[in-house]
């Protein structure tokens, strides 16, 4: 099993993440030193919050190529919640930001034909958009309708389909769930408060 490093840049709920990586065997660390996150065998993003204040809090920690030159090294990448948010090319949550540029696409604010209150939070059933590249990440086993935790206002716009990789519906409108490129997987969703099946996902990240 490969040590998995859960990325400490001062946003996000580190210690829920951590509990759950260790409730499915992982040895699990928090930092924020390059060494250490270069050396990992697998990277948690974590995050909660506006997205510039992530930005800001990467790159005050100087992580932002720390982030770049992990993903280029072909190893397994999780961006959670904001996490993933961050992976896009830009976010237009209270004016435009610059992300890390790692999966073509836009954050834009939920629209208002969005049948639930905003922010949006609770569970949420997923459904898969390839079901061959399903197949293929952490989300391998979970069945088609299980219901997962989220706590968002804006939702993913990746610019090219093949990138998405689960949503969730209300009524005519498809969101973003979960997203894959190459090493690089995003979730919208808290696998860490989606109980058992969030657990199952973060084995499935750690040993698959």
């Amino acid at each position: 099993m490969s040590n998995v490093v859960i990325i400490d840049y001062g946003v996000g709920n580190l210690k829920s993440i951590q509990r759950g990586l260790e409730k499915v065997g992982a040895t699990v660390k928090l930092s924020s030193d390059p060494k250490v996150i270069e050396k990992a065998g697998r990277i948690i993003l974590p995050g909660v919050g506006a997205f510039e204040s992530g930005m800001c809090g990467l790159k005050k920690q100087g992580l932002v190529d720390v982030i770049c030159n992990f993903v280029k090294t072909g190893n397994p990448i999780l961006g959670i919640c904001l996490g993933m948010q961050m992976f896009f090319d830009k976010s237009e949550e209270y004016g435009e930001h610059q992300g890390l540029e790692l999966i073509p696409g836009t954050i834009k604010k939920i629209p208002k034909n969005f049948k639930r209150k905003i922010p949006n939070i609770g569970w949420a059933s997923l459904h898969h958009f390839n079901n061959e590249k399903w197949k293929k990440s952490c989300l391998e086993n979970v069945k088609v309708g299980e219901h997962l935790y989220f706590v968002h206002s804006y939702m993913a716009i990746p610019a090219k389909k093949e990138h998405i990789l689960a949503e969730y519906r209300d009524e005519e409108l498809e969101i973003t769930a979960a997203v894959k490129k190459d090493n690089i997987t995003g979730l919208q969703f808290h696998p860490e408060k989606s109980g058992e099946m969030g657990l199952k996902i973060l084995n499935n990240f750690v040993n698959k």
